[in-house]
């Protein structure tokens, strides 16, 4: 329901943008920057009086809509702080709330021998090529489940964004190396499969995830 209401969001937002800079009114993308335009619409005395009329439902629209959105994320997050497998799983770096409350809710550990299982469930092992008796990791299979991989990808970026900056603890020796060895949407897709194994060790074990220390986390992986 959650990502049903952010794709609905977005594109009511994407309707207003383009309907707004039909006239004249440009503005930057985001929700956040609803309120400004709508006060600019309201400003430009060139939109005829019915099109400033569909902009302003527009804008109720979308007004409705977050409302509607925030109500729900409070019930995902009172859940998630309900869920102590979820609780635990939020430590991991990279790891939301809502992220981990979809492993904690949706994954059974037991149904996976490992967590490379999970990783590769997930579609988060590149697919192996062989040439000439060499093999070659290509690009993640499109098979497993989407939405999960697309969670983990999506924490895995936030990691490398934020590891980037000087001093991070986030960014630590493994990491590092992978950075400087592959493009960032390659690294992102290695460190969610990380993340993925690491998981599934928390939940099999119902150990707490401790930050790495030095080269190697305190949470041992398969």
């Amino acid at each position: 329901m959650r990502e049903t209401l952010v794709g609905q969001a977005t594109l009511l937002v994407n309707t207003l943008r383009g309907h707004a800079a039909e006239f004249g009114v440009i503005a930057a993308g985001g929700s956040s920057q609803v309120a400004p335009l709508l006060v600019a619409i309201a400003e430009q005395t060139a939109i005829p009086p019915r099109a400033r009329e569909m902009l302003v439902t527009l804008g109720e629209e979308i007004a409705h809509v977050d409302a509607r959105l925030k109500a729900i994320e409070a019930k995902l997050m009172a859940a998630h702080k309900a869920n102590p497998v979820s609780s635990r799983l939020a430590g991991i770096a990279g790891v939301g709330p809502l992220t981990a409350l979809t492993l904690a809710t949706e994954i059974d550990p037991a149904a996976f021998k490992s967590g490379r299982h999970l990783a590769a469930w997930a579609g988060l092992t590149p697919q192996e090529h062989s040439t000439g008796g060499k093999q070659r990791m290509g690009a993640i299979s499109r098979a497993g489940n989407e939405r999960l991989r697309q969670l983990l990808v999506l924490g895995a970026t936030s990691v490398i964004k934020v590891a980037d900056k000087a001093d991070s603890r986030l960014a630590t020796p493994w990491l590092s190396r992978l950075l400087q060895r592959k493009p960032r949407k390659l690294a992102a897709v290695a460190l969610a499969n990380k993340m993925a194994r690491i998981a599934w060790k928390i939940m099999a074990s119902g150990e707490a995830y401790r930050h790495p220390v030095g080269d190697a986390g305190l949470v041992q992986v398969s």
